[in-house]
């Protein structure tokens, strides 16, 4: 008798466990991470006095919080999606420049042993998507499909070409490569940022009714600069013809950003959805070996895209949640893109055993447990690993930038001299020595970068494929000259 209420207990129990843990799984948000390509920091509406219109981006901002000191691990595109995805510092595990797209070199992406988030995501239950960019590994272990993304459409370099037509199989140049669908080639038959779009927002429709994580990875506005005829004519009271096609671009994306937002609306997981935007970094600057690229504005800050000056790794930055984030926040404190791993992973509940992660878990902070910066400070060391370098807390930069007419080291008074204008090296030696010590310890639990950058990588394989073809003559020729006796 006592086992057999133990049985029909258990098989009460049961069910109710059941709707337990589909009521736990509800309640953790979904979480879609939208990320700019080469965005300057006020050519959004939500961050300065634009002409370009991003309204549902702007909305977004108007609903959520506002990071005013955010900012990425690198100034330029592949170490900093390294950083975002892994949710440690890209000097942790030594790869600080571009990746190139090697799909025959098993070494050339970001090392097997470092594992992604979305990895995480995927064993806590989650559905997890990437739509767009890629640019951290071309050969097939290295591709989103064995890295923690059930579904991936998009390309796997550093950019592409945006038109339909500017495609042909077989091509070399990553540029002009078919897109990819989970491993396999794939179409697009409309403008990419359109198209990104429409393939993200099919993902959510798909998969509305579990968690899903999707990471859209626009290349706008990257180059090459091109968009659709109508939103450049939209733009063409600008002064600068290229400024103009670089407004179209942010304009697509922010019109792709609206249609996801739809579609969260229309399945309803909007309310319950945790939505990040930023850029990958700053954007372009006319330094001496680009002159004309003249297109971003990233005022109010210093220079733009490669620099540790802020207009190179301070961007815009928002996050927005409904169901748990209150509307209209302005946030002061210093965040990171290594947050978005350490938020998404506490959320969702779950395993970060040995995981060693850089970030925070940024809700605490906006529900009000807790208050103050989440991060006391934040860190750069570019590929040539002691020689460019910058350490940021809440009231003071140090940083050295070896570039024309400002090789060197600085130190600014962030509080008063955020956009870096008044050089204060060497006037406050106290504080200097106390962030160098900062970065000293910090750089201490670095690898050295072990990849080599995208030009010497190339010039280095055909030079490879030069003496080895040469070497096949040589052995040709020997053949040839053999005599029987």
């Amino acid at each position: 008798m006592i086992n057999h209420c133990r049985k029909i207990l258990a098989a009460l129990a049961l069910p109710l466990l059941l709707i337990t843990q589909l009521q736990a799984a509800q309640q953790r948000p979904n979480i879609v991470i939208i990320l700019a390509d080469d965005l300057g920091y006020n050519d959004v509406g939500f961050t300065g006095d634009t002409p370009i219109q991003t309204p549902n981006l702007d909305q977004l901002a108007a609903d959520g919080v506002r990071f005013d000191n955010a900012y990425v691990t690198h100034p330029y595109c592949g170490p900093s999606r390294a950083a975002l995805l892994t949710g440690r510092y890209q000097a942790r595990f030594g790869m600080e420049n571009n990746v190139t797209y090697a799909p025959y070199d098993r070494h050339m992406g970001l090392p097997l042993d470092q594992t992604m988030f979305p990895k995480r995501l995927q064993q806590a239950g989650y559905k997890t998507g990437m739509v767009g960019k890629w640019h951290l590994g071309g050969a097939l272990h290295f591709q989103p499909q064995n890295r923690g993304f059930d579904y991936f459409y998009g390309f796997l370099g550093g950019g592409h070409n945006y038109h339909p037509d500017d495609v042909a199989v077989g091509h070399t140049d990553e540029y002009w490569m078919p897109m990819v669908r989970n491993g396999k080639p794939a179409e697009f038959d409309e403008y990419m940022t359109t198209a990104l779009s429409k393939d993200a927002a099919q993902f959510i429709e798909r998969n509305a009714e579990q968690p899903f994580m999707l990471y859209v990875s626009y290349n706008a506005p990257h180059t090459p600069l091109e968009a659709p005829a109508e939103l450049i004519a939209k733009y063409q009271h600008l002064d600068n013809p290229n400024r103009a096609i670089y407004a179209a671009m942010i304009d697509s994306m922010d019109q792709g950003i609206g249609l996801l937002v739809d579609t969260l609306k229309q399945t309803n997981t909007f309310d319950n959805t945790l939505i990040f935007f930023l850029s990958d970094n700053g954007g372009v600057y006319p330094e001496y070996w680009q002159p004309n690229f003249d297109w971003s504005d990233n005022s109010p800050f210093r220079r733009g895209k490669v620099s540790l000056f802020e207009g190179g790794i301070h961007v815009p930055f928002i996050a927005h949640w409904p169901a748990k984030i209150g509307k209209g926040q302005a946030f002061t404190g210093l965040v990171s893109s290594l947050d978005i791993a350490a938020t998404s992973l506490a959320l969702a509940g779950a395993d970060t055993s040995g995981l060693e992660l850089d970030g925070k878990n940024l809700i605490p902070y906006l529900d009000g447990r807790k208050t103050g910066s989440p991060h006391h400070a934040l860190f750069w060391r570019l590929e040539e690993a002691d020689h460019i370098w910058a350490v940021r807390t809440e009231n003071a930069k140090y940083m050295r930038q070896l570039f024309k007419g400002v090789d060197g080291p600085g130190f600014f008074d962030m509080a008063v001299d955020p956009a870096e204008q008044n050089n204060l090296y060497g006037q406050r030696p106290e504080q200097q020595a106390q962030l160098a010590e900062l970065w000293n310890q910090w750089n201490s639990k670095n690898q050295q970068n072990v990849l080599e950058q995208a030009g010497p990588y190339k010039k280095s394989i055909t030079e490879f494929y030069d003496q080895h073809y040469q070497q096949r003559v040589k052995q040709a020729q020997e053949r040839q000259n053999y005599v029987v006796k």
